[in-house]
């Protein structure tokens, strides 16, 4: 059930797509909307080092990247509004953000059931220093799922979930299944094998996991690398959507995201459901 959608709203490429896929979540389920921007001011104002006597130049640097990002940011948020009204979705508020980046979005996103922004924006657009540890701070504050959505909206027919056998797998193939994002969507279950040996009937358990709750699936076990392989498998079985959790065995003794889920983020023009 999804009653609450957080929506990241940055003023990128991204941006546009995430308030797409937002408005028609909330349309689909009667969820109500928040909009948090995530931009920090002060980052922007950061240009690096300045040469002696080019001081008044990088002041004008400064001055024209806020000038830019806020510009963008409240364009952004025009659009949200609009298509919250063309959508008849329930805008709840827009949450304005100027310091550390995230912070905002980790407060509202422990009470919201689904957070949707640009994921991989924050790899392309500089939000952060450290991306890594940004998206893993979101997670272990509580911020998941996420939908990390791509550049481009596309509607959501074909969904794959990605099955590593880990128990962060797991949780996001129950997260998926219990919000039931898009109703009606076909799903297909995968499991890659290579350098490692298949879990016993994982896929099977899986699947009947997914009947018990009204889903009909496919499952496919492949002999590859998830972490090479796993976008060029989604195309080739036409998936506008991933589902996967994180594969680490320890992640809040690790500064990053298990390497899979990590590339995934960096490389996807499909959009991804997040869950730790």
């Amino acid at each position: 059930m999804i009653k609450r959608i957080l929506v990241g709203l940055g003023g990128t490429p991204f941006t546009k797509a995430a308030t797409q896929w937002a408005t028609e979540l909330g349309d689909l389920h009667q969820a109500q909307l928040t909009g948090v921007t995530i931009v920090n001011t002060k980052k922007l104002e950061n240009v690096g080092p300045v040469p002696a006597g080019a001081g008044a130049y990088a002041q004008r640097m400064r001055e024209k990247k806020v000038q830019v990002t806020k510009e963008g940011t409240e364009q952004a948020i025009a659009v949200f509004k609009e298509h919250c009204s063309d959508q008849q979705v329930v805008c709840r508020r827009i949450q304005y953000e100027q310091g550390d980046t995230f912070e905002a979005m980790i407060d509202e996103g422990r009470f919201n059931d689904l957070t949707i922004f640009g994921l991989r924006s924050i790899f392309e657009y500089g939000f952060v220093t450290d991306p890594d540890k940004a998206i893993i701070k979101l997670l272990r504050q509580g911020v998941r799922p996420i939908l990390a959505v791509a550049e481009k909206y596309r509607p959501v027919k074909n969904v794959l979930v990605a099955l590593s056998g880990s128990m962060e797998s797991a949780r996001a193939t129950r997260d998926y299944l219990l919000l039931n994002p898009w109703p009606g969507a076909a799903i297909r279950l995968v499991h890659f094998t290579k350098h490692k040996e298949p879990e016993p009937f994982l896929l099977e358990k899986a699947a009947d996991y997914c009947q018990a709750h009204g889903f009909e699936v496919d499952t496919d076990l492949v002999e590859g690398n998830p972490r090479s392989d796993l976008l060029s498998f989604a195309h080739d079985h036409d998936a506008d959507l991933i589902v996967m959790g994180n594969s680490s065995q320890n992640i809040i003794k690790r500064s990053l995201l298990g390497d899979t889920v990590l590339e995934t983020i960096h490389s996807a023009d499909i959009p991804l459901f997040l869950s730790q």
